[in-house]
């Protein structure tokens, strides 16, 4: 118990007594903090604006624990402020918690210490600058956008990966406040989806889809690093990946499932030849297949990216993560090919031993896949078995699949433990089991009969509920087949004054009205009593008294045309518009004062033939919403839903993924030997000369160097001096000569589109057959040079 002021207080003592024990709260992990306390608050502040460091941490200890029991204490805003230049790390960390919950109420006193925070964005300590960017970004405030950009600029190059997390985070935060900067929002965003960081890559991605989620650009040249890195990213940052990815490869590949439509309708209409017709047509028709077959599209082959995606996440179905497995299951189910969806059926189950929270989702998701696929979970028939514990919700749920899953094979197990639902002591449950049986007998005609007969003995049932649900059910199996079912017809004509819920009475008064020729006796009858309670009944079962009357003032005027006269009179007094309008049209038809044009129509308006209803999971509707989604969870479109992209008819040009990477092994002096081999004939003529220059040059040094005594040896390290000189000389030489040759060999296209086999057979041939040389005069005065030096 609490009192009015909100005191946590105990009652405690015997019969006679009753003491009351208040917490004091002077233990900083108690929970006793009031609001209304202003001493309590006053002795806080205090311990803030003192000099001491443990009582300031104690203070802000005890207020961020008001925080978290959700107390309001902005009055000690200008207290806590004040520590934003404390040097005590943990002070400073708790104050700018408090600013993060703060900081948008107080707006006016938190852009007091904005140059503060600004100089905490420098801070050795990566968490402190981490929470400085994350008050700036929660200041609602327009006049500090342009400083809260250039932070944002400045943490993007952060080196810590956790700051840059943190400018990811407030992205949203400043678009929000500014749309206007969504193109410098969006280079920002482009260069944290380059991150390499795996801490990095969900955030990204999340602000991607806050700010630009129709750039799809900015997705192609990271596409396969976050395909690559989805496994190490946290799991909230992996569901926010690969919701992105499933609508990316929704508009990128190629529908997976689609070939097989179009392979069934060239079957289909191959297969149109007549055993009679003539030989002329044989012709034509082998004609027009020879034709088609040059027209068929070829087989479908997946693209090796949308490959790359389901392999990728394929390791994370054994997620301990419940959102992440579920994410990975609406992956597959709206991009993998129908063969391999079976994968996330064991770990969909899996999941149904969670939470009921959870068991309510994956039950919802698996409702919607078995709707269109009942053959994957029928080997799991036993884990959709209602347990008395489950709540009424998840028995649903759980109806639903089963009576979705129900095949000629495994009907009767599943109706023989719809029978023990039925005697439960839940209505509702009781009721949706009905369905759930009617639903079976209508899609399987093999056990039609028998579930009629066991919903027949149903109508006998003391519950008016159970009863009620049965006449509906049987109504609608019964307009299936009605030439089969007179018998039946009659017993259901025989409960019209027993029933009294209001659904199946009506239901009754419909199918006698419908079937009237087949009980011209009872017909009659019905309506005399009916005519009787008109007054009293409800609105839905008045208007089918009115069709009653109508149809069978068509069929058998004699005995009801009065009667179906005194129904109108009654209805044309009625509270309800709708009744009273419905009788105005019917006495226009019926009993017109002057003949008009519509009444010579009027048996065929009421008495056409029905389309017999067809019974589906009401989970069938749901496919067009993105399993998982709050809106597949409704049932309906909500705030910020977005629809998935229909498949492409042509997918576009997979060149767009292609990142050119240089690898480590592929060194400058490689690639520029790999230049060099493709220069002319005239080009190497030149080089093979430079390098015999410069062999001769160092085998002279190496000459001299032998020669001289050790009394020369200052003339021989000045001769190498002047030598090596040299060769760095010529190798700059051939550093321009590669770079120019580097240069024409870029314009030419040719050059570049050869094979690698025609330039190993070219360089074989070089190393066979060198170049003459011949002398030139640099060679020459290069001797004459060396030989100077030497005589020096």
């Amino acid at each position: 118990m609490a009192s009015a002021s909100g005191t946590p207080y105990s009652m405690e003592g015997g019969h006679g007594s009753s003491s009351i024990h208040v917490d004091d709260g002077d233990h900083e992990a108690s929970g006793a903090f009031f609001t209304t306390d202003t001493t309590r608050l006053d002795e806080l502040k205090t311990q803030l604006d003192g000099s001491k460091d443990n009582q300031k941490l104690e203070a802000m200890k005890r207020i961020i624990g008001m925080i978290a029991k959700g107390r309001h204490v902005a009055s000690l805003f200008p207290a806590v402020v004040k520590n934003v230049v404390s040097k005590n790390l943990e002070i400073k960390k708790l104050v700018y918690v408090y600013l993060v919950r703060y900081a948008e109420e107080e707006q006016d006193l938190a852009l007091l210490s904005i140059s503060t925070f600004q100089k905490a964005l420098k801070d050795p300590n990566q968490l402190i600058r981490a929470s400085a960017l994350r008050v700036l970004s929660s200041i609602r405030v327009p006049v500090i956008v342009p400083i809260m950009m250039l932070s944002l600029k400045e943490c993007v190059t952060d080196m810590s990966a956790f700051v840059r997390k943190t400018a990811a985070h407030a992205i949203p935060k400043l678009y929000s406040l500014d749309p206007e900067q969504k193109d410098n929002l969006i280079e920002i965003i482009e260069r944290l989806l380059k991150d390499k960081t795996t801490l990095v890559a969900g955030s990204a991605v999340v602000a991607f889809e806050e700010v630009c989620p129709e750039r799809i650009d900015l997705v192609h040249k990271n596409y396969r690093k976050l395909c690559n890195l989805l496994v190490d990213v946290e799991d909230w940052g992996q569901v926010a990946i690969i919701n992105m990815l499933t609508r990316y490869a929704r508009s990128q590949f190629a529908n997976p499932n689609a070939e097989g439509q179009e392979m069934g309708e060239e079957k289909f209409y191959s297969s149109e030849n007549d055993e009679n017709s003539d030989s002329d047509s044989k012709d034509e028709d082998q004609a027009a297949g020879k034709e088609t077959e040059k027209k068929k599209k070829k087989p479908y082959v997946m693209d090796s990216d949308h490959r790359l995606l389901l392999q990728s996440t394929k390791p994370l179905l054994q997620s301990r993560n419940t959102a992440v497995v579920m994410s990975v299951a609406q992956l597959y189910f709206h991009t993998a090919p129908s063969g391999e969806i079976s994968q996330v059926i064991r770990p969909l189950i899996r999941l149904l031993r969670s939470h009921r929270e959870v068991q309510t989702v994956v039950l919802s998701n698996i409702a919607t896949i078995s709707a269109s696929r009942k053959g994957m979970f029928e080997s799991f028939l036993k884990s959709f078995y209602v347990v008395s514990s489950d709540p009424t919700h998840i028995k649903m749920l759980k109806l639903e699949i089963l009576s979705n899953l129900a095949s000629e094979t495994n009907v009767s197990v599943i109706l023989r433990e719809f029978q023990t639902y039925v005697t439960s002591n839940d209505k509702e449950f009781v009721a949706a089991t009905i369905q759930a049986i009617g639903r079976c007998a209508s899609n399987i005609d093999e056990v039609s009969d028998a579930c009629l007969v066991g919903l027949m003995s149903l109508v006998s049932h003391r519950d008016e509920a159970v009863v009620a649900e049965s006449v509906v059910v049987i109504k609608t199996l019964l307009q299936m087949r009605p030439s089969e079912q007179k018998e039946s017809i009659i017993q259901m004509a025989k409960l019209a004054d027993r029933v009294q819920v209001p659904m199946a009475k009506a239901s009754i008064l419909w199918l006698i009205g419908e079937y009237s020729d087949r009980m011209p006796k009872i017909a009659p009858d019905v309506l005399r009593k009916m005519a009787k309670s008109f007054p009293n009944e409800e609105d839905i079962v008045k208007l089918q008294v009115l069709n009653l009357s109508a149809k069978l003032c068509l069929t058998n005027p004699k005995q009801t045309k009065l009667l179906c006269q005194y129904v109108l009179n009654m209805a044309k007094y009625d509270l309800n518009y709708d009744i009273r309008d419905r009788a105005r049209f019917l006495r226009t038809l019926l009993v017109p004062a002057e003949k008009t044009p519509l009444s010579k129509y009027s048996k065929k308006m009421f008495l056409a033939a029905k389309p017999a209803p067809v019974l589906q999971s009401t989970f069938k509707e749901r496919e067009q919403w993105q399993m998982g989604s709050l809106s597949h969870m409704l049932n309906t479109q909500v705030n910020g839903f977005k629809p998935l992209p229909d498949f492409p008819d042509e997918p576009p040009d997979p060149s767009v993924r292609n990142v050119e990477v240089e690898m480590p092994w592929q060194s400058p002096s490689k690639a520029r030997s790999k230049k060099r081999s493709k220069k002319t004939g005239l080009d190497a003529f030149y080089d093979s000369e430079s390098s015999e220059v410069s062999d001769s040059g160092s085998s002279g040094s190496e000459s001299r160097s032998e020669e001289s005594g050790s009394e020369e040896s200052s003339g021989a390290e000045t001769d190498s001096e002047a030598t090596s000189g040299e060769g760095t000389e010529e190798s700059d030489s051939e550093e321009l000569s590669v770079s120019v040759d580097e240069t024409e060999t870029s314009d030419e296209d040719s050059s570049e589109e050869e094979s690698e086999a025609s330039e190993q057979e070219r360089e074989r041939k070089r190393v066979k057959k060198p170049p003459a040389t011949r002398p030139s005069k640099v060679s020459g005065l290069l001797k004459l040079s060396a030989l100077t030096s030497q005589r020096r």
